[in-house]
């Protein structure tokens, strides 16, 4: 449809008109003349391609002949190259004939002359060897063994095989009469004869040319033989003993000393005297294992420390002479530093314990020689420190012992000399002694880790808890005894709140030191101990103290507040005539705050001088609000004076964080005063009430209240007979029998109905919402003054308020 549409479109664009078709007919002609042109060039076209066609058939035969001339081409050269290769070949084969022999008799004549060099050489060195030529032999075993190693892949001919063995019958005879010679050695026999040394030291270079096995093997003999006689000296029944250990020390040092001249026989590159104090060592700490063993009862002190302490003064020698891991002088003295502990003393640690295990796995799992062999080279690891001093480890628990009676005597003369807060120019607010406990263990710590840091340092550190427990409980005993009444006012004095801070502050400090100790502890003891070192249980009883202490001061506080709440139940209520200023008890009560609050405020920290504020606001307020109703009776007037009384009682409770400057949680503090007070406030609301409308103000502003508590109210109104008592108490437990049971807005709608309601009246919300706000009303009106003279009275005592500079009531009105 498209395309007949185009044509429609073309044939209309050029015929428009009917006049313009008479242009069809040259059309048309034109069109017929443009298909004859199409037509020939599709025929020339096809002419064309079929000519190209034959073409390409002919060049493709044409190189297909091209390639095959080219193959044949390359076979003729191939063939041709091979005749060459051929030719070659039978040229050179003499040539190579000729090479082949010249290579075998150059190698023959070679192995011929190394073997009579060899043989000649083998007969020398048996010459010196017999005549103990060593520096000659020495070379010549060097000479021999080079000449050997030519003569590798001859190993299977007889004549090789003779020679080498000759060669190992000559060097067993070396060795032997090296060995013999060697075994006069330090016999004094070298004074004798001059040139003995000098003989002696060209053996050691024949005994380097020898095998390695010969020179472990010599210096371990010759070791054996020095250490005979300290074996047998020190195994006697005289010697054997743990206080001549430091005689045994002298000895090797001595030993050492003396012969000089016999180690500068020796090459350096042996270390002798190394290899010498490593087997002392060991059989020294073997000696004194057996000296342990058959100890009958426990050894003393002293003797233990003093054997102990020479033996590390002796492996830090022998670490400092030939080299060792880390440096216990400089791990010592960061114990010393308070700073204990460190990545640098962990690392000396693990080296230490590395080795440590490493020794004990060779005496008792290897023989001595691969023990020897391991450790026979310097820088192989070996640790001189604790070889021997670790054998003292088992057998300390006495000196464990004997450090907890000393700090258990030193910490019962601290409490004993202790001024318990009598001095009051102290800078820090905690008792001395308890520094000086923490300094005692410093030092203790400081001994027991020049010692030893691994069982022995976990057994101290349970010595330290049990003293800082023994302090915890002495500061709990030192904390002023409670009591009731008169009697406990007078045993929480002045000196006796001083004393509680002292001893808050001072568990305080004990509690955050414990746990530093614990920390700088874990540090330096053996990683597989750590686990074990924790001062939980010991902050755990510092924080019962402090907490203890803080109750008692609240207590101390509350018992002379209880003089004056008593007081107050002794002030005739019913019959007072007037208000006037503030009670003498609400005086009392502020002397006693402001006496104490700004002394507990300065020595107690933050933390627990909030505590102390939030415990006395939770203590005072309920206890007010309780003593009302141990009052006898209370008139309007009385009713009218208490409640001033308890806005006094509120602003001075209001003013204590002030007094002891404290400004954080003052705010929450502030609230939960009001809220306690105002319990107060509206105790005194209801008293004032009238009697028809007493049970709707109790329900309205004491939602809470129980039934006993409201007949406990009526009886305090003064004028109110038993009967009338009775009657309202009646009518109030038939409205408020599911007082406790409702919620509190449940209760206001039940007291805010008619005085006398019958049972089932119903009101409808407006009326008990009125009726509710009208009881709020009238007692917030009886709160200000409900009767017409006693509201008189206090707006003159308001006007009088004003001409006075100071005093409770003043500020409770200009606030």
């Amino acid at each position: 449809m498209e395309k007949k549409a185009s044509t429609m479109d073309y044939i209309n664009h050029m015929f428009p008109t009917e006049a313009s078709l008479s242009g069809v007919e040259p059309l048309m002609q034109k069109i017929h003349s443009e298909i004859r042109v199409v037509d020939a060039e599709i025929l020339a076209a096809v002419r064309q391609q079929s000519t190209s066609g034959t073409k390409a058939k002919q060049d493709l035969a044409a190189a297909t002949h091209a390639v095959e001339e080219l193959m044949y081409k390359v076979r003729e050269i191939k063939m041709k190259a091979e005749q060459s290769e051929t030719m070659v070949q039978e040229i050179c084969r003499d040539i190579k004939k000729l090479d082949c022999a010249k290579k075998h008799i150059t190698t023959t004549i070679t192995a011929l002359h190394r073997l009579t060099m060899l043989v000649s050489a083998i007969e020398q060195l048996q010459v010196m060897a017999s005549k103990r030529r060593y520096k000659e032999a020495a070379a010549q075993v060097e000479a021999v063994n080079q000449l050997c190693s030519h003569f590798d892949a001859y190993r299977d001919i007889p004549k090789i095989i003779e020679l080498r063995d000759k060669f190992k019958s000559i060097k067993k005879i070396l060795k032997s009469h090296v060995f013999s010679d060697f075994s006069s050695l330090g016999t004094g026999k070298e004074t004798e004869e001059s040139n003995l040394l000098q003989q002696l030291s060209d053996a050691c270079l024949v005994v380097d040319a020898l095998e390695p096995s010969v020179r472990e093997e010599l210096v371990k003999n010759f070791c054996n033989r020095e250490l005979l006689s300290y074996q047998q000296i020190f195994e006697g029944a005289e010697l054997a003993k743990l206080d001549k250990t430091e005689r045994r020390y002298a000895w090797v040092k001595r030993r050492l000393r003396t012969n000089e001249e016999i180690w500068k026989t020796f090459p350096a590159s042996w270390h002798v005297d190394y290899l010498l104090c490593i087997q002392f060592s060991k059989l020294t700490r073997t000696q004194l294992m057996e000296i342990f063993q058959n100890l009958k009862e426990k050894p003393e002190v002293g003797t233990l420390l003093l054997a102990l302490q020479r033996t590390i003064e002796f492996e830090e020698e022998l670490a400092e002479k030939f080299g060792g891991s880390g440096d216990t002088k400089k791990v010592t003295s960061s114990v010393e530093e308070s700073n204990i502990g460190g990545k640098s003393n962990q690392i000396v640690m693990d080296i230490r314990r590395k080795y440590e295990k490493k020794l004990v796995a060779h005496q008792g799992n290897q023989d001595d020689k691969d023990s020897y062999k391991d450790l026979a080279v310097p820088g192989a690891g070996f640790n001189f420190r604790g070889i021997i001093s670790s054998c003292f480890e088992p057998h300390l628990m006495v000196y464990v012992d004997l450090e907890e009676r000393t700090l258990m005597e030193h910490l019962e003369k601290l409490v004993q000399d202790e001024a318990w807060g009598m001095d009051d120019g102290s800078q820090t607010n905690i008792l001395s002694s308890s520094m000086q406990v923490f300094l005692i263990i410093r030092r203790s710590l400081k001994r027991c880790c020049a010692l030893t840091r691994n069982q022995t340092l976990l057994n101290l550190f349970k010595v330290f808890q049990r003293v800082l427990r023994a302090y915890a409980a002495k500061l709990l005993m030192k904390l002023p005894k409670g009591g009731m009444g008169i009697a406990a006012a007078a045993m929480t004095s002045d000196k006796d709140e001083r004393l509680i801070c002292y001893i808050v502050n001072t568990a305080e400090y004990c509690q955050k030191t414990a746990g530093e100790l614990a920390e700088n502890v874990s540090k330096i003891i053996d990683s597989e101990l750590s686990d074990a070192v924790n001062m939980s249980e010991v902050q755990d009883e510092f924080t019962a103290v402090i907490t203890k202490a803080l109750v008692r001061l609240v207590h101390g506080v509350e018992t002379k507040a209880d003089i004056e709440m008593a007081a107050m139940t002794r002030v005739p209520w019913g019959t007072l005539e007037s208000v006037g200023d503030q009670s003498e008890y609400v005086n009392n009560i502020n002397i006693i705050l402001t006496g104490s609050v700004p002394t507990l405020g300065s020595l107690l920290s933050p933390v627990y001088f909030q505590f102390f504020l939030d415990k006395l606001a939770s203590s005072l307020g309920p206890r007010f609000y309780l003593n009302i109703f141990k009052c006898k009776q209370i008139s309007e007037t009385g009713a009218q004076q208490m409640l001033l009384d308890t806005q006094a009682v509120k602003t001075i409770l209001l003013d204590i964080p002030s007094l002891g400057r404290q400004t954080s949680g003052a705010a929450g503090y502030a609230k939960f005063v009001s809220r306690e007070m105002s319990k107060a406030e509206a105790l005194l609301k209801v008293i004032l009430s009238p009697i028809d409308s007493v049970a709707d103000t109790y329900g309205a502003l004491l939602p809470e209240g129980t039934p006993s508590e409201f007949q406990r109210i009526l009886e305090l109104k003064v004028g109110l007979k038993k009967a009338d008592q009775q009657t309202i108490l009646d009518d109030f437990n038939k409205r408020g029998s599911g007082i406790p049971e409702s919620p509190v807005a449940t209760q206001a709608v039940q007291v805010a109905v008619t005085p006398v309601p019958p049972p089932i009246a119903r009101t409808s919300p407006a009326a008990v919402i009125a009726s509710r706000e009208d009881v709020l009303t009238r007692a917030a009106a009886l709160g200000r003054g409900a009767a017409t003279t006693g509201f008189k009275r206090f707006l003159a005592l308001t006007e009088a308020a004003k001409d006075r500079k100071d005093g409770p009531f003043r500020k409770l009105f200009n606030a």
